[in-house]
């Protein structure tokens, strides 16, 4: 017998529709699939309709449980979470024993791919010579020390889902990456052709640092000036991790005094930043609006991971993309 099933979100489809694509019409023939979507606004109106849901497909917009929910649909089983971060809700349904499944995996895969954009840029010198470019007006803008993509070293700070799968898009160049992560185990290290070193290691010896380390109050305000001052000449910082993992204030200072540093930011904190942030006015520093997540084409990725979880479920196969309290925990 299929399982009872409903949609929850609420998030404008501008960007791209999650469950489009044909992706709605398998949840409905995999399942007994509630008419309606879901959400905090409308959750009363639908309640009388939703004591037989056993699973919630869910993306952005999902709502953070309360008793009075799990009262309502006391035979949910699992949550099939088709986005990434799910630190806005997980909590009450991992406490009450309810599956919960994200699709991190597949909403790391933009995240890393603009990353290895910008590396790859940043080794040619790209961001450097073209301030100076606007500057100069002549050739003379492109002479410095440019590596280019082959032997040069890359530091990865966080080794989760995007530094490992950004890790491995590294594999088809000839680059060294260096890594820093609590843990990151050495058998783990080895496995990703990956060097194990101190944060002030990072700093000290890549020519591209790129930060990834997870969204935990643990990690405010970690990369301070003394890191940045480290930076080797013409390296670039890359941050899609948090803005506030970044002391914002020590990073402008360190731009300020050194030009031939570059910063590439995709988060800040707060986003966006305030209207006399520094941010905006460094020449050497580029901030993009959180662009680096899932968009477009590319969202029904999402769907697919958490509806071929749940087909791995309803098969008794084992979950590959379960969040535990245990994962919880370190999740950024």
């Amino acid at each position: 017998m299929k399982p009872g099933a409903a949609f929850f979100y609420d998030y404008p489809a501008a960007d791209g529709d999650v469950y489009g694509k044909g992706r709605r019409e398998r949840v409905a023939a995999l399942t007994e699939l509630y008419p309606h979507v879901v959400h905090a606004g409308n959750f009363d109106r639908h309640a009388a309709g939703l004591a037989e849901v056993e699973v919630v497909f869910a993306t952005w917009g999902m709502i953070r449980f309360e008793e009075r929910h799990f009262r309502t649909m006391p035979k949910l089983k699992a949550v099939f979470y088709a986005a990434g971060n799910v630190k806005a809700f997980a909590e009450p349904l991992v406490r009450h024993g309810v599956i919960l499944v994200s699709a991190w995996e597949a909403n790391a895969i933009p995240v890393a791919e603009m990353c290895l954009s910008q590396i790859l840029l940043s080794l040619r010198g790209y961001f450097r010579s073209v301030r100076r470019y606007r500057e100069l007006k002549t050739h003379e803008s492109k002479k410095f020390p440019r590596p280019g993509v082959n032997g040069e070293t890359v530091g990865m700070i966080g080794m989760g889902k995007i530094g490992t799968r950004l890790t491995r898009l590294l594999q088809d160049y000839p680059l060294k990456v260096i890594a820093y992560d609590p843990f990151l185990t050495v058998e783990r290290a080895a496995a990703l052709g990956v060097e194990r070193v101190t944060l002030e290691q990072v700093f000290e010896r890549a020519l591209v640092v790129c930060n990834h380390i997870p969204d935990l109050p643990t990690t405010q305000a970690v990369l301070a000036g003394r890191y940045f001052r480290a930076l080797r000449d013409g390296a670039t910082f890359i941050n899609t991790g948090r803005g506030a993992q970044v002391v914002e204030a020590d990073l402008a200072g360190v731009l300020r005094a050194r030009p031939d540093l570059t910063a590439l930011v995709d988060v800040t904190w707060p986003e966006p930043p305030l209207p006399d942030s520094a941010l905006w006015t460094l020449p050497n520093l580029i901030v993009s609006p959180h662009i680096g997540g899932t968009i477009g084409d590319e969202v029904v990725r999402l769907a697919d991971l958490v509806i071929g979880q749940f087909e791995a479920w309803t098969a008794g196969r084992p979950l590959t993309q379960q969040v535990t309290a245990e994962v919880l925990a370190t999740m950024g």
